[in-house]
């Protein structure tokens, strides 16, 4: 683990210190908490609303809630929720439109950009590292997005280094994880001893600096740097998962009529669980909808997913019709093509694919069955 030049103590009880902190500045705060018997995200105001003494069990196809023995704030690795659906809702009204009087004519009325500055509190490092990909997608192409800029400009971001991976988690393979190196304004990584609970903090930004001085804090000792960096150490040798990313675009392009992809696609339900839950995918349909009485209508940008068949749809019908294709360009396009068209894969390795598949199908295992050296030698 890398040693920045200094680190700062929080303790527990001056936590809500950091969040009033926030709120002070006009943060709308969003964070985890327990509801409907998962770990999801969505505006909190102090640590009570936060999972104290909660973790997570996930594996292929489950996800369960389990009482720790002790009153951690962020002992858990990730549940359904990402913070995309923040920054890039699934429902947007782009504009609407209202016809005025009996002339035909219509007025047109854009929506508004948001104002709301975020506050995200407990974000990875797999999901920094997956914010970082849409900012790609939306912010960095010729074309940028206008709301999901607005939002990102005004966005804070507290980090939370992971110290209890998943079953099914394998950001270190992916090069995304345990350890937040950036993107964000402070970073905490949690520690309990028997008789202490404090947190250990760098600054990531000017704004995070601002913040932390409003809070009772101290510069952090070698044991205390020692202790923080030894739970995350420990946490990337206790990945659920691994994923062997070596020459892995060039051995998936190998692959592309390998006959495993008629495996994979005798269990897959084509339920698009797996692209609602990750934190990367950014496929999207824009329908317009006309009211009853003709005088409204309005256009409307949601999610959407490449497993249905109507994503790849043209004039003569679906261009991927068989589940076989559909399963093959969205991981071919998550862990191979994505990088030739941003330069980085599409996957930050924090398994929600995997656990909210409701068959259990798991990517790794998908990959490691695809690559292996009996496939055919054709390619695309």
């Amino acid at each position: 683990m890398h040693a920045p030049a200094s680190r700062w103590i929080v303790e527990r009880s001056d936590f809500d210190a950091l969040l009033e902190a926030l709120g002070q500045r006009g943060f709308t705060l969003i964070g985890p908490h327990v509801r409907d018997g998962a770990i999801v995200y969505s505006p909190i105001q102090r640590s009570e609303d936060l999972p104290i003494g909660w973790t997570d069990e996930q594996d292929g196809g489950l996800y369960r809630l389990h009482r720790r023995n002790d009153a951690a704030l962020f002992g858990y690795a990730v549940g359904p929720h990402s913070w995309k659906q923040f920054l890039f809702p699934p429902r947007l009204r782009l504009w609407q439109a209202h016809r005025n009087g009996t002339g035909g004519h219509f007025e047109i009325h854009e929506a508004p950009l948001p104002e709301t500055p975020y506050a995200f509190i407990g974000v990875r490092a797999c999901e920094l590292a997956a914010i970082r990909i849409q900012d790609r997608i939306f912010l960095e192409g010729p074309y940028v997005d206008p709301y999901y800029q607005a939002l990102r400009e005004r966005l804070f971001v507290l980090a939370v280094n992971c110290t209890e991976p998943a079953g099914t988690c394998f950001c270190a393979s992916m090069g995304t994880g345990p350890e937040a190196r950036a993107g964000f304004d402070l970073s905490l990584t949690e520690v309990l001893t028997e008789n202490r609970h404090y947190f250990v903090v760098t600054v990531g930004s000017e704004a995070g600096q601002a913040v932390l001085a409003d809070v009772p804090h101290r510069l952090a000792t070698a044991d205390e740097i020692a202790a923080a960096n030894a739970l995350l150490a420990e946490a990337a040798t206790r990945m659920g998962r691994q994923l062997d990313c070596q020459h892995l675009k060039e051995r998936l392009y190998a692959s592309y009529e390998h006959p495993h992809w008629d495996a994979v696609a005798q269990r897959c339900l084509s339920c698009a669980n797996c692209t609602m839950v990750c934190p990367t995918c950014f496929c999207h349909t824009v329908e317009e909808v006309t009211d009853l009485t003709g005088q409204t209508t309005e256009r409307v940008r949601q999610w959407d997913s490449c497993f249905s068949v109507e994503f790849s749809y043209i004039h003569g019908g679906s261009v991927r019709q068989s589940t076989r294709a559909r399963y093959r360009q969205w991981l071919m396009h998550k862990l191979a093509t994505w990088v030739d068209q941003f330069g980085t894969m599409g996957c930050v390795g924090c398994g929600r694919c995997i656990t909210w598949c409701p068959v259990g199908i798991d990517l790794t295992e998908e990959v490691a069955a695809l690559c292996t050296e009996s496939q055919p030698e054709t390619a695309p």
